[in-house]
């Protein structure tokens, strides 16, 4: 049975994404390899953990319209990921073409759901709930204990380690401040509820620790 890097069997560690389909099993194997990356220091295993959390949440909720590819959208979304490059998000989603093409899904939807996952704040999700919910759990990151959102903010930066300080901090200023301008940090009231309060004085606790160095 394949396995991850704890040696738990992919098949229950990312349960709540699985399907009956016979060749996912394999697909998992190549996936893992991909997010268990030396550079992933955020994006890797442990934020497709998250999300497989995250998803039997909503799977609990509000529900999802069509299960089986949002499903999919959360295994490829990172598949590729190259800190720095601005065309990490097309390439996942070009991948899971390659992969799925002969799956009984509606691919251009995975790979829509990917690609707005390079601007979560500008993408319109209204009408499309699934968008709007996926979407928001990629982003619940900001909105979790302190102690947690403070290892996901030292992830980053150790992912862009290549990058001078002084630039790293200014670009992550910038999107912070970009943040706590929304009107709203997330699309749905089912993460707004849970998530935006302690969203924003992560934010606030993060920029004004970038504000003094």
């Amino acid at each position: 049975m394949t396995t991850g890097t704890t040696g738990t069997p992919l098949t229950i560690r990312w349960v709540a994404l699985c399907s009956d389909d016979p060749r996912e099993p394999e697909l998992l194997v190549e996936l893992a390899s991909r997010y268990a990356e030396p550079h992933r220091a955020y994006h890797g295993l442990a934020h497709l953990d998250a999300l497989a959390r995250l998803y039997g949440d909503v799977e609990r909720g509000p529900g999802w319209v069509h299960p089986a590819e949002v499903k999919l959208a959360i295994l490829f979304h990172d598949a590729i990921y190259e800190p720095g490059r601005g065309d990490n998000e097309a390439r996942s989603a070009a991948l899971a073409g390659e992969r799925l093409a002969d799956w009984p899904i509606d691919l251009g939807r995975v790979q829509a759901m990917i690609h707005a996952t390079a601007a979560h704040d500008r993408v319109d999700a209204r009408g499309d709930p699934d968008l709007a919910l996926f979407l928001d759990a990629d982003m619940a990151i900001i909105g979790t204990p302190p102690a947690i959102y403070d290892a996901y903010t030292r992830g980053v930066q150790q992912e862009f380690a290549k990058i001078p300080a002084a630039m790293f901090r200014a670009g992550r200023r910038a999107f912070v401040v970009a943040q706590l301008a929304r009107a709203s940090l997330f699309h749905t009231s089912f993460f707004r509820d849970r998530y935006d309060r302690q969203a924003r004085a992560n934010l606030e606790r993060e920029l004004t620790a970038l504000d003094a160095t």
